[in-house]
């Protein structure tokens, strides 16, 4: 009989498989951060392409409800792989070219699932998420625009370029990197004074931080 233990092992190696099959790098925090680290389900595209994951850093969200979610201190890195436009894999479509939108996307996207009103009633969750996440996309589209401002961020040592929002449930990133884009999401940890990082090796990047 598999026990939750089990459950959650198979979960795990399942998730980092999809991150091992990656033709991209992917980012985290350097190793300024000590804490506690965990990995997101990858984005796999129809045909099995790792497009984009994420890996966390901080306080682990919780799909519970929970009494006192402001507490949480977290920051979340999100790698995008670079690709061009292309077909889909079914050949039905065109798949758009990813960009710094798509891992701003992405990072509004991912705090909002984990910073939404626990204490709003059932019945108006989906409203405020579907209201919440249109706003998101049409920041994402903006970046130039007046909802985002600048910040830079050591990546590999190297000082980058970010655009950067904040709003009451937290602050997102994005900007590109060593042949990936790159998001981050955060809260009741601040985003200046991060820094980026390659991961060299998520298996032991992973594994170390269960």
């Amino acid at each position: 009989m598999e026990t939750t233990a089990d459950t959650e092992h198979r979960r795990f190696d399942s998730q980092l498989d999809g991150y091992l099959k990656a033709d991209f790098p992917w980012y985290g925090l350097d190793e300024a951060f000590t804490g506690h680290r965990w990995l997101n389900p990858p984005g796999v595209s129809a045909d099995g392409t790792v497009e984009h994951g994420s890996v966390g850093h901080g306080d682990e969200p919780s799909v519970k409800v929970e009494p006192t979610p402001d507490l949480r201190r977290f920051a979340v890195v999100v790698s995008v792989a670079h690709r061009p436009g292309r077909r889909s894999a079914d050949g039905t479509g065109v798949l758009e070219a990813t960009s710094v939108s798509s891992a701003a996307w992405l990072a509004g996207s991912g705090l909002l699932s984990c910073t939404w009103p626990t204490m709003m009633e059932r019945h108006l969750r989906q409203d405020w998420l579907d209201q919440q996440t249109a706003i998101a996309w049409d920041l994402a589209d903006a970046l130039d625009g007046p909802g985002w401002s600048s910040l830079t961020l050591p990546v590999d040592g190297v000082p980058t370029p970010f655009h950067y929002r904040e709003s009451e449930y937290g602050w997102v990133l994005a900007g590109s990197a060593r042949g990936v884009h790159l998001g981050a999401y955060g809260r009741g940890m601040s985003a200046y004074g991060l820094g980026l990082a390659a991961v060299v090796d998520i298996t032991a990047y992973a594994r170390d931080h269960r």
